[in-house]
């Protein structure tokens, strides 16, 4: 069931009458990649889910083109989806797992053997082709499942946090090889995950959520360098944030105040006299200056991270700051921070209530109405259904080399 574009439409899931997410709106362009980002909690796994057929909807639709999907069964969409757990079958060998949803298309078994090879070629994994799942590495585990999902030929492939089991040198190289594939095979990609990092470096477009409803749509430069709001930035690596008070407001730069501090700033959303606000700036975009410019800090933390190092300085009203700079003070040492108005965003502290209403709604971005304190809700999770173990002696359509799948 291919498509040019997919429409969610007002998607809302409630649990217990309580909305795991609210009025998700997106259209994903085929082709395209796109990763659903937030905390625990925040609606993205569910979102997931209600788009594979795996949760009904509350309210709200998804449309194909002009084929309204939300009421077609999960097995009938034609999507892909790898879970975070691989949900393999332990006793068939890869061979054989990648080539299982084709055999129960009935497809032709000269095709399922063609499809099947070539999908375990493109996750180079030819030489583990007779192993079975517990014979491989957590990395390897995973490309068999990727492998199983494109070997269908998807118009959409699911991806529920496909790499947090993995250790970091692995999921650096499972990053790559999930960008490799769909570049390569252009598939359209909805992928979930919590790691902002992962998510800048595989998508075309993020869609930030908190407590069910999106906070901001865009490309990873737009909410790397302009975050709609705090909460976005809070999650996006800004994190020096600071409340403060603004002095001026309603022009390209802001003054605030407070904890005896006083910076300029780039107001991002209305920011009005007299005002609270949040303002945000990446350890990256500070600098290091003279004790006596800019805010006077002691350092209290020096962490070596090769050619950089990350630096804690507290200053004398006990406000703490995140450096990385190529300085390498000690501890003690008395230093300034210094920073680029352009690069110290200022965000109200509370949004305004008509922002509030519609956020979700909005492709672009959308802003919470929600205070200062970021509660975490509770949201869902869904595994990998549980299928009935199939019975290999029945399993024709896959021949098996001789003493493949040994233990």
């Amino acid at each position: 069931m291919s498509f040019a574009e997919l429409r969610l439409e007002g998607v809302t899931r409630s649990f217990a009458g309580h909305d795991a997410l609210t009025e998700l709106s997106l259209t994903v362009r085929r082709g395209e990649f796109i990763a659903l980002l937030g905390p625990s909690g925040c609606g993205k796994s569910t979102a997931l889910n209600c788009l594979a057929g795996l949760l009904p909807l509350t309210r709200g639709s998804i449309w194909s083109d002009e084929t309204r999907l939300d009421t077609v069964p999960a097995e009938k969409r034609g999507f892909g989806m790898v879970f975070q757990n691989y949900a393999l079958f332990p006793h068939m060998s890869v061979r054989r797992n990648v080539a299982f949803g084709l055999q129960m298309r009935r497809l032709p078994r000269a095709e399922v053997r063609r499809r099947t090879e070539e999908a375990i070629r493109l996750v180079r994994l030819e030489e583990h082709a007779g192993k079975l799942p517990g014979q491989l590495s957590g990395g390897q585990q995973q490309r068999v499942a990727i492998a199983r999902a494109v070997v269908l030929e998807p118009a959409l492939v699911l991806m529920d946090e496909p790499l947090s089991n993995l250790d970091a040198k692995l999921r650096l190289e499972m990053r790559t090889e999930i960008r490799r594939l769909h570049q390569s095979l252009g598939l359209t990609t909805v992928y979930v995950t919590h790691d902002q990092e992962e998510a800048l470096s595989l998508a075309d477009r993020l869609v930030v959520l908190r407590e069910g409803r999106v906070q901001q749509i865009g490309t990873p430069e737009e909410l790397h360098t302009r975050p709609a709001n705090w909460h976005v930035a809070d999650f996006m690596g800004y994190r020096n944030l600071l409340r403060l008070r603004a002095e001026s407001g309603g022009g390209p730069e802001v003054v605030v105040t407070g904890q005896g501090m006083r910076l300029v700033g780039t107001p991002v959303g209305p920011v009005s006299a007299g005002a609270e606000v949040i303002a945000g700036v990446r350890p990256e975009d500070l600098r290091i200056t003279g004790p006596d410019e800019s805010v006077p800090a002691t350092v209290e933390v020096v962490e070596y991270q090769g050619r950089e190092v990350a630096v804690e300085a507290r200053t004398a009203e006990g406000v703490q700051f995140n450096l990385r700079t190529d300085q390498r003070p000690a501890l003690g040492d008395r230093i300034g921070i210094g920073v680029d108005p352009a690069r110290l965003l200022v965000f109200p502290l509370t949004e305004p209530a008509e922002q509030s209403e519609q956020s979700g709604q909005s492709e672009q971005s959308g802003q919470s109405g929600d205070g200062p304190a970021p509660d975490v809700v509770a949201g869902s999770s869904t595994d990998a259904p549980v299928e009935a173990a199939p019975d290999s002696s029945a399993e024709t359509a896959v021949d098996e080399p001789a003493g493949g799948g040994s233990r």
